[in-house]
């Protein structure tokens, strides 16, 4: 028994909440920032038409991203707050029929009849709510939504991420700033997502390839467009 105890084990599920607003984040601005930038540049727009591009790309997209992640974590979290109260009210009107639900979702997951009612009972008697809305709603302390939360971390994020391209923009020269501006955002994503793999205990290699490949064909799409409508113009 004593190994039982002396074991431990370090889940990083707790992160997830915050974790994919802040990649999100920081790969909105890192891909948004460059492809403004590269797009404008392309188009041969004066250096100081580039930099209020990106700035204000900066500005737009850390509010928006705020806003978006606000209202979509929001509308999340009234989802759960109105399953949780329908689930206590069915607890209130009959909780017999709660019992015999828990245990049949217990026994969906390999418990037989009697151990399945034994388990519903005990762990309501214990915490019914706490046991419905995690085993048969799905909601957890780690999984439940957290609007202001969500919201902070994409709008900090995004700043920092458009931040990068912006400033390789600024120290470039005018002639090579597409070009500047391109790889370097490249190699920001690369990291961002060994980054986000490694917080979340995932494949360093997958996850960097998955958001540089995302991110260039986002950078090549706006270059060709700025191309287009420069020549056009």
């Amino acid at each position: 028994m004593s190994r039982l105890h002396d074991h431990s084990e370090r889940h990083l599920v707790s992160r997830i909440g915050w974790l994919r607003a802040a990649v999100m984040g920081a790969n909105d601005g890192i891909v948004s920032t460059a492809s403004l930038i590269i797009g404008v540049a392309a188009a041969s727009a004066a250096s100081s038409d580039v930099l209020i591009a990106g700035a204000a790309g900066l500005v737009a997209g850390a509010m928006s991203m705020a806003a978006g992640e606000y209202v979509s974590v929001s509308s999340q979290q009234d989802t759960e707050t109105a399953d949780i109260e329908r689930e206590r009210g069915e607890l209130a009107s009959d909780v017999d029929a709660e019992i015999e639900e828990l245990a049949g979702i217990y026994m969906g997951r390999g418990l037989d009849a009697e151990t399945a009612g034994i388990v519903a009972r005990q762990l309501m008697a214990h915490d019914a709510l706490g046991a419905h809305a995690r085993d048969e709603l799905g909601i957890s302390a780690f999984t439940t939504a957290r609007p202001e939360q969500a919201a902070l971390t994409s709008a900090a994020t995004f700043s920092v991420g458009a931040a990068l391209p912006l400033a390789a923009a600024m120290i470039a020269p005018q002639a090579s700033v597409t070009l500047a501006v391109a790889v370097a955002s490249l190699l920001f994503l690369a990291a961002l997502g060994a980054i986000g793999a490694g917080a979340g205990g995932a494949s360093l290699w997958r996850a960097s390839a998955r958001v540089t490949i995302w991110g260039a064909i986002a950078m090549a799409l706006t270059a060709g467009i700025g191309r287009v409508v420069g020549a056009a113009v």
